[in-house]
């Protein structure tokens, strides 16, 4: 086979169907879900306004809900991303 048979053509096709190869579509399924995930829970968030008690171990702290539901969302995606960047080694 010579050089040529083996490349690819141009424009990020996969040369039988004309089809995109995947490497540069944005919205993917799994990146629709996540985004209306995200966007339920900032709505989730912004609706709970009200002062409630929060227990941390020993004492007990008095905040706005979506303020704890805010710091709630954050820590959860701070520990995905490290679960995704651990799965990469």
């Amino acid at each position: 086979m010579s050089r040529k048979d083996t490349r690819k053509p141009p424009g990020g096709t996969d040369g039988r169907t004309g089809a995109r190869t995947g490497r540069g579509s944005f919205l993917t399924p799994s990146r629709i879900t996540m985004l209306v995930l995200a966007a339920l829970a900032i709505v989730l968030i912004a609706e709970n306004t009200r002062d409630v008690p929060i227990r941390l171990v020993i004492p007990v702290v008095t905040m706005p809900l979506y303020l704890a539901l805010l710091i709630m969302f954050i820590l959860g995606g701070l520990c995905g991303a490290l679960l995704v960047r651990g799965r990469g080694r």
